[in-house]
């Protein structure tokens, strides 16, 4: 009882911090959409995807994310213990309320991707997985009397593992789950029992694609983890998730992917919304003509490569290369991750949707990708990159290198 009681209190704690990072992966969203978060100037040095803190106290206040400075403050510290954001210069551990240069570590590749931070993405990709199959293990079941909502018996979730390829044994996936409730995302609907491959009815502990306010960081307590089992499907697909689309999609035809070439060079043919990565049709010598974006959209694209020159895999990794390597973090919507790659090694951005998550990410032209999503993928070409990126996690993670200006 005691050790169940010792892992019932650290699931609780890790639980905590995912809703932390939840909660702050909305607000470097929101402040990217708000122009907050931009490359700004300070004695004669540029820091790139910062924002003031000043200006963010009074933003927070204003959108009623906080009832006075002081509470805002304190939220922004508590973001930053949780090593969410940082002093642009790491010489600051306290948070103030001043004319001081701050980053999201998602927006400069210091995030960092421990083992927890990994399971909990995991945690996360099952989720949303689980809550788009149609035929779904999370169901209304009843135990001892009691309904429980998008509950699943441990046996049947370890068998979905097995059909989806998520786990290659029964034994990986009771590892797996067991991981899961560690790190407080999944439970037994009544915190009574570990996990085991039974008939046992077990709950996700956090609903991913709730919207969350910043105030309940300060304010969480045991009854508001019990109630965000309840929330419902309506609330699941609020628009303002940031595991659902976004942004309302286009409507008019100027949104193609631009190149670093000129307008003249980047005509559109018809109008239509973006596309995602694996809609794009690419091609190592050269794009086609016409590139397909969407059933209603083609747009006509600039053949030549966005690079000055070619590079070679070796030449990005020698020793003292003139590259900036970046850690990268895109979190797709529902039209796709917003960039182009291309190349047959390295494979590089060709372009990329200035309105897409890839933008707000910091991906760039002319950066050269190196990892996704952990794997190593200098040296495959486009195609397979591609084919990473869309059959991975709706979380992409890039390691790229980019050139030095």
């Amino acid at each position: 009882m005691e050790r169940t009681n010792s892992i019932r209190r650290k699931a609780m704690a890790r639980q905590h911090k995912a809703e932390v990072m939840i909660a702050g992966e909305q607000l470097r969203l929101r402040l990217h959409d708000g122009k907050l978060i931009k490359d700004r100037r300070y004695h004669l040095r540029t820091y790139p995807n910062c924002f003031v803190a000043q200006e963010l106290i009074d933003w927070l206040v204003s959108h009623k994310e906080a009832p006075d400075r002081a509470t805002a403050v304190c939220l922004m510290q508590h973001l930053m213990d949780n090593e969410i954001v940082h002093h642009v210069c790491d010489k600051r551990p306290v948070f103030k309320d001043a004319k001081l240069l701050y980053r999201f570590r998602k927006d400069d590749g210091t995030f960092p991707f421990n083992t927890e931070v990994k399971i909990f993405m995991r945690g996360q990709r099952l989720y949303e997985h689980l809550i788009g199959d149609k035929n779904s293990v999370l169901q209304l079941r009843e135990e001892h009397g009691v309904a429980y909502q998008r509950s699943f018996p441990g046996c049947q979730l370890i068998d979905w593992l097995l059909q989806n390829g998520e786990a290659e044994s029964r034994s990986r996936g009771l590892e797996l789950c067991r991981a899961l409730q560690e790190h407080g995302i999944i439970q037994h609907v009544v915190k009574k029992h570990d996990f085991f491959d039974s008939g046992l009815l077990y709950q996700f502990c956090i609903n991913f694609r709730r919207r969350r306010r910043l105030s309940e960081l300060l304010h969480e307590s045991e009854q508001d983890n019990d109630e965000g089992l309840a929330v419902s499907t309506q609330e699941d697909n609020h628009s303002d998730s940031p595991f659902v689309l976004r942004r309302n999609p286009p409507q008019e035809a100027n949104n193609g992917f631009p190149s670093v070439k000129s307008n003249k060079d980047l005509k559109q043919v018809t109008s239509g919304r973006r596309g995602s990565l694996n809609s794009l049709q690419l091609h190592s010598a050269g794009f086609p003509p016409l590139v397909q974006l969407s059933s209603a959209s083609v747009l006509r694209c600039n053949p030549e490569s966005v690079l000055r020159r070619n590079v070679t895999c070796e030449e990005l990794m020698a020793p003292g290369a003139p590259f900036i390597k970046k850690v990268l973090t895109v979190i797709g919507d529902a039209l796709g991750w917003g960039f182009v790659v291309r190349g047959m090694a390295p494979c590089y951005v060709q372009a990329v949707d200035p309105g897409s998550p890839a933008a707000a990410a910091g991906v760039k032209v002319r950066q050269f990708v190196c990892q996704v999503n952990g794997q190593c993928v200098l040296y495959l070409d486009y195609r397979t990159v591609s084919r990473l990126v869309m059959t991975g996690p709706r979380i992409a993670v890039l390691e790229i290198l980019e050139p030095l200006k």
